[in-house]
């Protein structure tokens, strides 16, 4: 079959196939046989089993359920409590005052479970209800919360960064480092836009507490000193060569058992309930990278890959212009499928064609990850959005309504991340110069 032909085939199944509510890796793998099928190119189960077995048995994807099971545990921790108390008494002078903790804490949390939803709501659970009962805008609230909590994804540790790394054979330490100042970038953003709101109109971040003395903030700062330092242990072990990605993750499971333990959330049930949420969560992701590697290896030797590749540059589309049309697709995209399936989609099909186009794959990872966080606070299917519609029982048109300014700022990123590569590629070829 013509390339053509057999592209239109698999897009028309694939769009048939999700739409109908199955399995993302089921889709994949589906996809892949029939394209081996009808090209002729190579027996679909010996494909299958040669690549899911060597999609599945690389040491770095052990990183994966180690850095979830790191997360579930302090989820289940009175961190988030911990956090307010810590950083509550230093932004209060700041416009928009105990918004900004919305925002800090989710990078700080961010930093240590690379959970996007699980920081949502382990801030959220205690931003939440102290916002409202200091009649903070409630729409600024849910919006920096709904924005925020996608930091979980690009600082790292990064769940879909590793995902990313394995599907596409990028190292994910240097893609760790690639996600620092862009992460920081977004924090900036955010607070940037809640400081100018909260200047324009006061009300939406009333004063309702008097400064404290430094004395008592030091004093009450000592709360974030267990996350500080499983940051400092998990993330400088691997910058300073210490420990590779899957040596930090491993420490990163003691560290937070370690401060499971000292906030008293340390119980049988806790642990079982963190063990079998991350083997859940892992196994989910794991099939999904499986059947990713099988459709790469499908599309290949159909001759798919270096079609779509040509097809992609005989349009003669500048490097800015391929990143815009790849982003207006991300964002349709996003209106339907999770985070992980967008990552894995992305890298099964159009990986070829941005190599081809010169696009770097370390700093088109970022890039991705950032468009994919855009998804996780875009109706219908946004979690961030679901997550928060179940936290303060609002419709999603009023969460989505608080979630947009933040969406556009995520749009902002972009163009700056494709005006400023550095942002993403400069950290990591300073920090493994050789």
């Amino acid at each position: 079959m013509e390339p053509v032909a057999l592209a239109t085939v698999l897009l028309i199944l694939m769009f048939v196939l999700l739409g109908a509510g199955l399995w993302v890796a089921v889709a994949l793998v589906a996809l892949g046989v029939l394209a081996l099928e009808l090209s002729g190119a190579a027996p679909p189960g010996t494909v299958l089993g040669a690549t899911v077995w060597g999609g599945s048995t690389s040491w770095t994807l052990i990183a994966l359920p180690l850095f979830i099971w790191m997360g579930e545990i302090l989820f289940r921790t009175r961190l988030s409590e911990q956090m307010f108390q810590g950083l509550s008494p230093w932004l209060t002078r700041l416009p928009g005052r105990l918004l900004h903790v919305n925002i800090l804490g989710c990078g700080i949390f961010a930093a240590v479970s690379g959970s996007s939803v699980a920081t949502t709501v382990t801030v959220g659970k205690i931003a939440l209800p102290e916002l409202e009962r200091r009649r903070y805008d409630e729409s600024l609230a849910i919006g920096t919360l709904a924005g925020s909590g996608t930091l979980g994804i690009l600082i790292p540790p990064s769940i879909i960064m590793i995902v990313y790394g394995v599907a596409a054979d990028v190292s994910i330490v240097r893609l760790f480092a690639a996600g620092v100042v862009p992460g920081l970038m977004v924090v900036g953003l955010f607070m940037l836009y809640v400081a100018a709101r909260a200047l324009a109109d006061p009300s939406k971040a009333p004063f309702t507490d008097a400064p404290l003395p430094l004395r008592e903030r030091l004093r009450q700062a000592r709360h974030l000193i267990p996350v500080l330092l499983l940051m400092a242990a998990v993330l400088g072990s691997i910058y300073g060569g210490l420990a590779t990605a899957t040596e930090a993750a491993a420490l990163g499971v003691v560290g937070a058992l370690a401060i499971a333990a000292m906030s008293g959330s340390l119980t049988w049930r806790s642990f079982y309930e963190s063990v079998i949420g991350a083997t859940c969560a892992s196994c989910m992701i794991c099939f999904l990278l499986a059947a990713s590697a099988f459709l790469s290896v499908a599309i290949d030797y159909a001759g798919l890959s270096a079609w779509v590749a040509g097809s992609v540059l005989s349009l003669g589309l500048s490097r800015t212009e391929l990143i815009a049309v790849l982003t207006l697709i991300f964002i349709v995209m996003g209106c339907f499928l999770d985070g992980i399936s967008i990552v894995v989609l992305a890298t099964s099909l159009l990986l070829a064609a941005v190599k081809q186009a010169g696009i770097d794959p370390l700093w088109f990872g970022v890039y991705l990850v950032v468009v994919v966080e855009m998804s996780l606070i875009t109706p219908p299917v946004g979690l961030n959005l679901f997550v928060l519609q179940g936290m303060t029982g609002r419709n999603l048109a009023v969460v989505s309504r608080a979630a947009f300014p933040f969406f556009l700022l995520m749009v902002l990123s972009v163009v700056l991340l494709v005006a400023f590569p550095g942002l993403a590629t400069y950290l990591p070829a300073a920090v493994f110069a050789r």
